[in-house]
């Protein structure tokens, strides 16, 4: 057969044989799978095509190969669910209007790690570029963008290397794209310094009629597929599969070509393009006679067979009709390629000639990128299988649910044999440790990140980031909308702790998406939906593996405990995220990271608080109890130690805290709120302090070791409250049964004072807070 056709018999071949085979074309398939491939799917040797299709879609990124079984444990249905984990992004109602119509938030969360690490600016960018994507396919408006960091050591140079580019990478393109950037978080660690980890979660509105599935309908037989986008090239050409396996310094050079380019100004003209088209097909009542897909792992080729097979159908596809920006580029890089900024459509043949001239003409995509457009490149088959030609010649012919089935791991899990110690630090000075930790990396202002980018385009941002604990829209406040939904808020959150899940990554996950709930309910919302980035090491390694079970087990045990505040029977649901795993390099892997993200919704965002004092005299209370747990703390890591007794929320009190919380809130008896996290008690108030310099006068009047008292991360909040309404907030709490202490109370004078611990000016801790971060990065 010609070398762009090859055919790969591994029959005969001795294992060490079969794995320099697989070398040297660069497939990402363990001995075993190929053999398997070739002896009980096939039952004839492979194409270079089949085994680069299958080394993609088999790959731990696309098919959870090693995860699946885990993540079926997590609850994804509920009343407000629209659509689950099914599809490209998952849909939650957050609003109805007078006639019972259901308008939905489209909620997608993915990881670009790897890219990242080797080219920051372009691994960071695509990675938003195709989160966009995902929530575009669903038949949504792209409002929101939030981006979860992880980077090592700052004394680290490389560090500063691998930030900059991302943060520019991540402003670089969603400004041009035109979407806001309105919630995040990000934390300095070791465990970081040959991984970093960048995820994206990216939110768009559509109305429960409107959604656009991403696979083909009912009676597609002969439906063509449409090619739309930037023309196909080798960017990002085994990017999938490259994401599936440890990352390794040496071939770092070799491995730049798995990463995709981005083209921000083409994105945004596709998004019209898009949007424009979706009003179309609205209005000739034709959205269910469609599908719809990004092009993200896997390119054409998972995109064609991932949306024939979820309809039973299969697929033929003729490569030769694909646009290309490359000559004489080889067949089974066309088909696997990841060239950024395409999508591809399934519609009825008499529709296509509408769709081909709304992208070729009617927005010029031929004109505004060379090679771009929309061509028309495979049909549907009703045979169930997956046939890929390029001329005459057959690169693969397979059953399309052979290919996205893939193949399932059972991995053994060990838990690691090692146990953390509780160390014993008496400071010298608890103002000197306060403002340590108010210049701390991973405490001080977070400004030098966020004001890089765009946070107000499109008018719906109702509080910015930094503001308040979550980013707070009114997605639905154009005229377009009922007017009854326009006030509606929504607010989004981000959290991990790194630390926590070094510790023990089951109370590490439990306090991932406790701490993003809190977030959310600090600003007034209500949690109704999560989504998981679940970043970990090899799932070969035992204890990688046990790691990952624990993670899945806490978030699982955290959602059924929250619940949903309208439906109190229903755990707060799961619906989208991803698994990244092979987050690890020769010196060792990352923290377990389950980076989770948090949709809250509140009836109207003007009710909705920011975090920080509002005046003198108001009225300061705790809720939570400080407790002896300070393993995984900033305060103990100025003294290099982690520590073992990290924070163990009380999962039968939180439903009742968030409703108490987000009661208070609605009846405006709140002037400021703000969640207890990073540096404990201590730092928390005095965040709330700097934005308006108010000072405060507290007495936390504890048994607890005042240092303890002061840096423990025990969760919780503090509340502003108007002092007349002292008496309405504690019969709240009472009735809600929630632990609570009125601790003190804001002040006209510019010091913060805590008693037993200092009184520091105000102004001397704002400084070190603005600008803690700031200088490191220099």
């Amino acid at each position: 057969m010609d070398n762009d056709y090859p055919v790969l018999d591994f029959d005969a071949l001795s294992q060490d044989a079969v794995q320099s085979l697989l070398k040297t074309h660069q497939l990402a398939l363990r001995p075993e799978e190929a053999r398997i491939i070739q002896e009980q799917i096939l039952n004839r040797p492979p194409t270079l095509a089949e085994c680069v299709l299958w080394s993609i879609q088999g790959s731990e990124h696309c098919s959870y190969k090693s995860s699946r079984t885990l993540l079926k444990t997590l609850p994804t249905d509920a009343p407000n669910v629209i659509l689950g984990p099914k599809e490209d992004a998952g849909v939650v109602s957050v609003a109805t209007d007078h006639t019972g119509k259901r308008y939905g938030v489209a909620m997608s969360h993915e990881s670009h790690n790897h890219p990242s690490q080797i080219v920051p600016y372009e691994g960071a960018a695509t990675g938003i570029g195709g989160n966009i994507r995902d929530i575009c396919c669903m038949g949504a408006e792209v409002i929101a963008l939030a981006d979860g960091l992880r980077f090592g050591d700052l004394n680290n140079p490389k560090t500063h290397w691998i930030y900059n580019g991302v943060v520019s990478g991540i402003g670089g393109y969603g400004n041009p794209v035109g979407v806001p950037n309105v919630a995040g978080d990000v934390y300095f660690d070791a465990g970081y310094n040959d991984n970093c980890l960048v995820t994206v979660t990216t939110l768009g509105i559509v109305a429960e009629s409107d959604i656009i599935h991403s696979y083909a309908p009912k009676n597609a037989e002969g439906y063509a597929l449409i090619l739309v986008g930037k023309a196909t090239d080798n960017s990002g050409f085994g990017g999938a599969s490259f994401s599936s396996a440890n990352l390794v310094e040496e071939s770092h050079t070799l491995n730049k070509g798995a990463v995709q380019e981005p083209n921000a100004f083409l994105k945004r003209h596709l998004l019209k393009a898009n949007y424009a088209l979706f009003e179309l097909l609205q209005q000739n009542n034709l959205l269910d006679k469609v599908g719809f897909k990004d092009l993200g792992a896997g390119g054409i080729a998972c995109a064609s067979v991932e949306m024939a097979e979820a309809s039973g159908y299969g697929a033929e596809i003729q490569l030769e009709h694909v646009p290309l920006g490359i000559e004489h580029l080889p067949p089974h890089v066309t088909l696997c390629s990841e060239t950024q900024e395409r999508f591809m459509w399934v519609v009825p043949q008499d529709l296509v000639e509408m769709v081909l001239t709304h992208y070729n003409d009617v927005f010029d995509l031929p004109n505004i990128s060379h090679g771009a457009g929309a061509a028309v490149i495979g049909r549907i088959t009703t045979d169930g299988q997956y046939l890929v030609k390029h001329g005459s010649e057959v690169l693969v012919d397979v059953k399309a649910e052979d290919v996205t089935r893939g193949i399932v791991f059972d991995r053994p899990i060990a838990k690691p044999a090692s146990e953390h110690i509780e160390p014993e630090i008496k400071p010298d000075s608890l103002e000197a440790v306060f403002l340590q930790l108010l210049a701390h990396e991973n405490i001080a202002s977070r400004a030098p990140i966020f004001e890089t980018y765009d946070k107000q385009v499109q008018g719906r941002v109702y509080t910015e980031a930094g503001i308040a604990d979550a980013g707070v829209l009114t997605p639905f406040n154009e005229p377009k909308y009922p007017l009854e939904i326009q006030s509606t808020g929504i607010a989004l959150s981000t959290d991990q702790n790194p630390r926590f899940n070094r510790i023990d990554p089951y109370w590490g996950a439990v306090n991932a998406v406790v701490e993003a709930c809190r977030n959310v309910v600090a600003t007034g919302a209500r949690p109704e939906a999560i989504t998981d980035c679940l970043c970990f090491g090899s799932p070969e390694n035992p204890e990688s593996m046990w790691a990952f079970s624990e993670a899945i087990r806490g978030i699982h045990d955290a959602c059924h405990a929250i619940k949903l505040q309208d439906y109190p029977e229903s755990p707060l649901p799961v619906i989208g995220g991803n698994v990244s795993f092979y987050n690890e390099t020769d010196t060792g892997s990352i923290p377990p990271s389950p980076m989770i993200s948090c949709l809250g919704v509140i009836p109207d965002a003007g009710l909705s608080v920011s975090s920080s004092f509002k005046q003198a005299g108001s009225e300061i209370l705790m809720l939570g109890t400080r407790k002896d747990e300070c393993g995984g703390s900033v305060y103990y890591q100025l003294f290099e130690e982690l520590g073992a007794k990290l924070p163990k929320p009380n999962l039968n009190s939180l439903h009742a805290e968030f409703k108490a919380v987000t009661s208070i809130i609605h009846k405006q008896y709140a002037l400021a709120v703000h969640d207890i996290s990073e540096g404990g008690i201590a730092v928390t108030l005095a965040e709330m302090a700097f934005a308006n310099e108010v000072g405060f006068d507290v007495n936390l009047a504890t048994d607890l070791a005042i240092e303890k008292a002061l840096f423990t991360e025990t969760g919780g909040f503090v509340l502003e409250i108007l002092p007349e309404q002292k008496r309405a907030v504690t019969d709240i709490l009472q009735q809600y049964q929630v632990e609570h202490a009125w601790i003190g109370h804001t002040t006209a004078t510019p010091s913060l004072q805590i008693k037993d611990a200092f009184t520091v000016p105000l102004a001397q801790a704002k400084t070190l807070f603005e600008h803690g971060l700031r200088e490191k990065l220099l």
